[in-house]
């Protein structure tokens, strides 16, 4: 791997795992052994990682969130999908973690994400839609924009929420917990016939929960 792939992958690890505002240019350099002035040459300071990682992120989940929009999946697939977008989320959960605080300090970074926020909602939106002509959602439209924001704020704010209340769990346990509140919001708008898919998302739940020996909540 070259030095600037490895400067920016071991700056991802750092940022994940420390907190990006806990995190210099000298820790990133004393983590992979090179001098500061290395590490330097490919980068003029962190605030220049910080735009490469975002454009890393930014190229990765734009595709992800236009697939549904450029072709439709099924309704099985909706489901294995939602993971797909935690999973790569969870990937780059540094600017999540800290987005009040990176979105004032980076204009750019600041216009690209509210593009991102859109793109989100559009493709929920989608999603939903979807969903609701397969006949599992019995939804109002003025209810499905609700439900639209709902679970474009659930995307977006849910790893903030676990910190804040000071849950720190494994990727897996965090995936699945994500993916699984999203369903939640869906459970009022299920038609009697769809019932039952609340109740076989919840067994899929619990029963990773199980193997990964974390209690679910009631």
């Amino acid at each position: 791997m070259k030095t600037r792939d490895r400067i920016l992958a071991t700056s991802l690890l750092l940022f994940n795992e420390e907190g990006e505002p806990n995190v210099t240019t000298v820790d990133i350099s004393n983590e992979m052994n090179i001098s500061p002035g290395n590490l330097y040459y490919h980068f003029k300071g962190k605030e220049a990682i910080i735009e490469e990682l975002f454009a890393d992120f930014e190229r990765e989940i734009s595709s992800i969130l236009n697939a549904p929009l450029q072709k439709a999946l099924s309704v099985e697939d909706s489901w294995f999908y939602l993971y797909v977008v935690f999973e790569e989320i969870y990937n780059f959960r540094f600017f999540y973690q800290n987005l009040t605080n990176i979105l004032h300090r980076y204009d750019s970074i600041n216009r690209r994400f509210k593009r991102l926020m859109q793109l989100k909602s559009r493709t929920v939106e989608v999603l939903l839609v979807a969903v609701k002509e397969h006949g599992i959602l019995e939804i109002a439209p003025a209810e499905m924009q609700q439900l639209r924001d709902s679970i474009t704020l659930t995307l977006t704010y849910w790893l903030t929420y676990s910190d804040l209340k000071g849950q720190h769990y494994s990727p897996p346990v965090s995936i699945h917990k994500g993916v699984f509140q999203i369903v939640h919001l869906m459970v009022p708008y299920l038609t009697e016939e769809y019932a039952h898919v609340y109740r076989e998302c919840k067994a899929l739940y619990e029963q990773a929960m199980a193997e990964l020996d974390v209690t679910c909540p009631t």
